[in-house]
């Protein structure tokens, strides 16, 4: 059970790197989606004992709502919107994976110091959850185009749920769902959000918003 949680923390790990490091819109989505499917094995292999049937739905309901739902619809929203593939980020990919791995080397150290009693004994999940939260705050920071500052929200959620299964173990079935509405609610009011912004001014580009003041 350890050795499967380490290997999925350490592909969360992976995706962050790769989400610093990606240069097309496309690839960043694809890898959101997969932080979904790697935390719906997460809900099923974090809790102690057995895995139940509550854990089994939660992990599905995590799997087609992060893993499916969540980067159709920013697909969606990218071809209505005729975004480029090409990122245009504030900082540069080579800037933001060396700025990565300092974030990781910061979770890292964070997470030996931190002394949380959930059900896991993996060491790696608090690591892998503060360093998915550092790069969903990154991301939302350094990149200009709205889009890619929608999925930094979304890689900044997964990682609270991650840090919340080290936290607290099974989280309430109704709070996942309460989590999971709240933050399908945003990302549909963001893609209209982003529809409107590319229609009225051609583009999605956050920073030329500056010129609007007087």
């Amino acid at each position: 059970m350890e050795n499967g949680i380490d290997r999925l923390m350490l592909l969360l790990i992976l995706t962050d790197v790769s989400l610093l490091a990606a240069s097309r819109i496309k690839t960043a989505i694809r890898l959101a989606a997969l932080q979904g499917v790697l935390l719906g094995l997460l809900a099923v292999l974090a809790p102690s004992g057995p895995s139940s049937g509550r854990a089994l739905f939660l992990a599905a309901a995590g799997f087609g709502i992060r893993g499916l739902l969540f980067p159709w619809l920013m697909l969606k929203a990218k071809r209505r919107a005729g975004v480029r593939e090409e990122l245009d980020p504030i900082v540069g990919q080579a800037a933001s994976v060396l700025l990565g791995i300092a974030m990781l080397g910061g979770a890292m150290s964070l997470g030996l110091r931190l002394s949380l009693r959930g059900p896991s004994a993996s060491g790696l999940i608090v690591p892998a959850a503060l360093f998915t939260i550092f790069s969903g705050i990154f991301l939302v920071v350094a990149r200009r185009k709205a889009l890619t500052q929608c999925l930094g929200y979304l890689v900044l959620e997964n990682g609270i749920y991650a840090f919340g299964v080290a936290a607290v173990g099974e989280v309430p079935a109704l709070v996942e769902l309460g989590v999971l509405l709240d933050l399908f609610v945003a990302i549909l009011v963001m893609s209209i959000a982003m529809y409107r912004l590319t229609t009225a001014f051609d583009h999605m580009d956050t920073d030329q918003l500056t010129s609007l003041r007087g």
